[in-house]
């Protein structure tokens, strides 16, 4: 009963993730920056990393991106997304399970961030064969500052309710 319990909390954590991409996809977002979201989803990645542990949130974040090609028939956000989502969760692991007593899920959120723009600018250099365009990078790091911020702020409040539901696997942090 444990495993299915899980199986359909995590069935639901990725139509979740799926949901906030779909919304996330029609926000116009008025930054300078083109292309640039704000990481609604990784919310659940992040939350799912926090109360199941890293295979079950890399499992969510790439069916995640896998249903939204789906859905949205744009084949080339599968690259994006997939990339951005791997990299992001490896590196919001490594933060969390080794660096947890200096960064609080903010922090955490904030690195995934960072994380996800870089793996993304790296496979558009790759796809337009143009390395030109890491310059731009810069401006999409500094909205991850704040795009992390608000994921990892919003992640502490869902994951301290989900303390009562699930046994978390690793303690969450404090603000």
């Amino acid at each position: 009963m444990k495993k299915l319990k899980k199986m359909i909390f995590l069935s639901l954590l990725v139509s979740l993730g799926l949901a906030l991409s779909i919304i996330e996809s029609f926000m116009p977002v008025p930054f300078i920056a083109p292309g640039a979201k704000l990481g609604l989803s990784n919310m659940v990645v992040l939350i799912t990393l926090v109360v199941f542990g890293f295979k079950e949130a890399l499992v969510v974040g790439i069916l995640k991106s896998l249903l939204f090609t789906l859905v949205t028939g744009s084949i080339s956000s599968l690259f994006y997304s997939l990339s951005g989502t791997i990299f992001s969760s490896i590196v919001m692991f490594v933060v969390y399970l080794y660096f947890s007593k200096v960064f609080s899920l903010i922090g955490v959120s904030i690195f995934g961030a960072v994380a996800h723009n870089t793996a993304q600018v790296f496979v558009a250099s790759l796809i337009m064969n143009n390395f030109k365009i890491f310059s731009y990078l810069p401006i999409l790091l500094l909205t991850s500052l704040f795009t992390g911020y608000f994921i990892g702020l919003a992640s502490i409040f869902i994951s301290k309710n989900l303390k009562k539901t699930f046994q978390l696997k690793y303690e969450v942090n404090k603000i």
